[in-house]
Formats: structure tokens, sequence, C-alpha cells
């Protein structure tokens, strides 16, 4: 598959990277690519449950994944293993790749986290940002994660996100 391909089936390995490393990877089953945006699901990939405090990660969790190669963010709808919906865990990231059955994006630390009600808006790890550096070694790509951070708040607060994912 090309970066600009148009696929709707079979599977992809999605491949996060943070500061040139790959900080996790895992099978994910292709759900559409319509050139623009990538939507995969995925079962939790943790080993081992995840508390935040916010929201618990464990396994029978289920995510949809939204990519997108045009934005600096993807969307991840989380479900139990019951299919109840948990909330949406957001990552800022440089736009999304698709080659060669992956998808590759680059974390670039900031989060944002929205409960299944819409009552919880987070923003999480900006502390982890400022201490990145991007601002000084890429000061674009800087700039381009913070307003992709405050455009999902946005929509996050203003009741326009889930259209965001339709």
């Amino acid at each position: 598959m090309s970066v600009n391909s148009a696929e709707s089936h079979g599977s992809l390995e999605v491949v996060l990277v943070k500061y040139g490393r790959t900080k996790i990877s895992y099978p994910a089953d292709l759900v559409d690519d319509d050139g623009t945006r990538v939507i995969v699901r995925a079962p939790w990939a943790g080993d081992a449950a995840r508390d935040f405090g916010f929201v618990r990660f464990e396994q029978g969790d289920v995510s949809t994944e939204y990519y997108w190669r045009d934005r600096w963010y993807a969307v991840k709808e989380v479900r139990d293993a019951e299919g109840v919906l948990k909330g949406w865990y957001c990552d800022i990231t440089r736009p999304a790749t698709v080659s060669r059955g992956e998808l590759v994006v680059e974390d670039l630390d900031l989060d944002l986290w929205r409960s299944a009600d819409g009552r919880t808006v987070l923003r999480l790890d900006e502390d982890e940002f400022a201490a990145s550096g991007l601002a000084t070694t890429d000061p674009a790509a800087a700039a381009a994660a913070e307003n992709a951070l405050d455009e999902l708040e946005r929509l996050a607060r203003e009741g326009d996100f889930e259209a965001l994912l339709a």
C-alpha cells in the first residue's frame, strides 16, 4: 500500500515513533482508507492494564483509531470488552504515513482526553512537550502541534468532536 492509496480491507502494523525510536507497534484491522484518513481497529496493545486516573485501559478494550495524512493528530475511540464507550484518547502527532503495510506516526508528546459523556476534557503531557525541546529544534512542528491540541480541545468542548470522526 502506498502513501496515497485508498484501501479498505486487510490489516496494518501501527507504529508509534517517539524521539526517532519505535515506542510501540501493534497489528490492527484496516477499516477504511480514503487516501486522507485511515481508520483501523485494534485491541488494547499493552501487556498490562494502565490506570491514568481519569480512565483505565485494560485487556479486552478495543480502540477504533483515526489517523490523517494531513492533520497533526490521531484520535482513538476506546471501548471496553462489552462495547461500552470509555472515551477518546487523542495523540498529537506528525501527519501519518502508510507504506508497505505500516501506518507510522511520530508522537509529539501532547495528548487530549475526552470522556464518553463529554464532560471531562483534559490536556495532557504539556510538561513533556515543553521538555522535548521541539520548540527550539523544529519551531514549525511545535506550532503545528500546539495548534492541533487547541483545535481538538475546541472541538471536544464545543460538541463538534464526534462529527470529526463521521
